[in-house]
């Protein structure tokens, strides 16, 4: 299989190395860049790249081998600073920490970059306080932010930031990269790169953490023993769910599982998600018509909304299974 991993070891998102790649390259790095996109698709990961680039002194960086890039890479470099959320929330006291340090001058490299990630959890006292380095960033430092929707963010942040929009990675260009990366059958590297759903990160972890699939697993036993139980079981079933550290996982599965069901009987097969489970999504496929599954997906999309907005998850899952067709 032809290796779609470029040189800056990133599966996919190609036009994004190309552009922060030409403006290494013609000397214009920006202030600031906020990279977009859903969990595991390679924000993080893009940005901290970028931050190797941006201070490797290799003919074409990053090289990934000099002091610098391997430090950077570890985040052990005295020049990176890296913000992860204090708990839910990026907090006033953190940002402002990260000012002060941001105004000292770089230890050894050419700047001092600030990793924020997840900047969608800061509190409206720190997005507040940020906004201030944004306006007058110190001259020797960068900063890259990462966030699932710049919706997300004060518009203030985000108008001063280069925004970087990630998009899902088709399954192609993670099953190349995984091919890279893993020795397992070609077959295994397919379904991984399928069940990502674009998220080049979800496929790199589902390989080295075989538990991953091991829980998929029985997560959808259990949805098919849903579908086949009286209201007593669907209730019980409901109240374990709302109480599962995966219940989000477990509802994204939910929704493939439907999206799937209307997939086969439109005849688009070969686009299913779960190919594993064809047996399941055929009996139900059989059982139900394709408006019902339509409603199915539907009602699973409404409930992962709800919770969301922090609705309560088992009055919320009690309701989604009270929609769901009997088989």
């Amino acid at each position: 299989m032809e290796s779609l991993e470029n040189n800056w070891g990133i599966i996919g998102h190609q036009w994004v190395v190309d552009f922060l790649s030409a403006q290494l390259s013609a000397g214009r790095v920006g202030h600031a860049y906020l990279f977009t996109g859903p969990d595991q698709v390679g924000k993080e990961t893009l940005a901290r790249r970028f931050a190797q680039a941006m201070n490797c002194h290799a003919e074409s960086p990053p090289c990934g081998m000099c002091r610098t890039c391997d430090l950077m890479g570890r985040e052990a470099h005295p020049d990176l600073i890296v913000l992860r959320p204090d708990g839910r929330s990026h907090k006033i006291e953190a940002i402002r920490e990260l000012q002060q340090m941001l105004i000292l001058r770089p230890y050894e490299a050419r700047y001092r970059v600030a990793l924020i990630v997840d900047m969608q959890s800061a509190t409206p006292q720190a997005a507040d306080a940020l906004l201030k380095t944004l306006e007058e960033p110190p001259s020797a430092s960068r900063l890259l932010l990462t966030v699932d929707e710049a919706q997300n963010l004060l518009s203030t942040v985000v108008s001063r930031c280069q925004v970087v929009p990630l998009r899902p990675v088709s399954a192609k260009d993670i099953a190349a990269g995984l091919s890279d990366r893993c020795d397992l059958p070609p077959d295994d590297i397919n379904l991984i790169a399928r069940l990502a759903n674009g998220r080049p990160g979800w496929a790199i972890q589902a390989v080295t953490d075989p538990s991953m699939l091991t829980a998929r697993v029985e997560i959808f036993e259990g949805i098919a023993a849903a579908l086949k139980g009286d209201r007593a079981a669907r209730f019980e079933y409901s109240e374990k769910m709302s109480r599962d550290s995966n219940r989000d996982l477990i509802l994204q599965s939910w929704l493939s599982f439907w999206r799937d069901v209307l997939l086969w009987t439109e005849g688009n097969q070969a686009w299913m998600t779960n190919a594993d489970r064809k047996q399941d999504i055929q009996t139900v496929t059989y059982a139900v018509p394709a408006e019902t599954a339509r409603r199915a997906v539907e009602v699973v999309r409404k409930t992962i909304q709800m919770l969301a907005q922090n609705a309560n998850a088992r009055l919320s899952i009690d309701l989604m299974m009270l929609n769901m067709p009997y088989l």
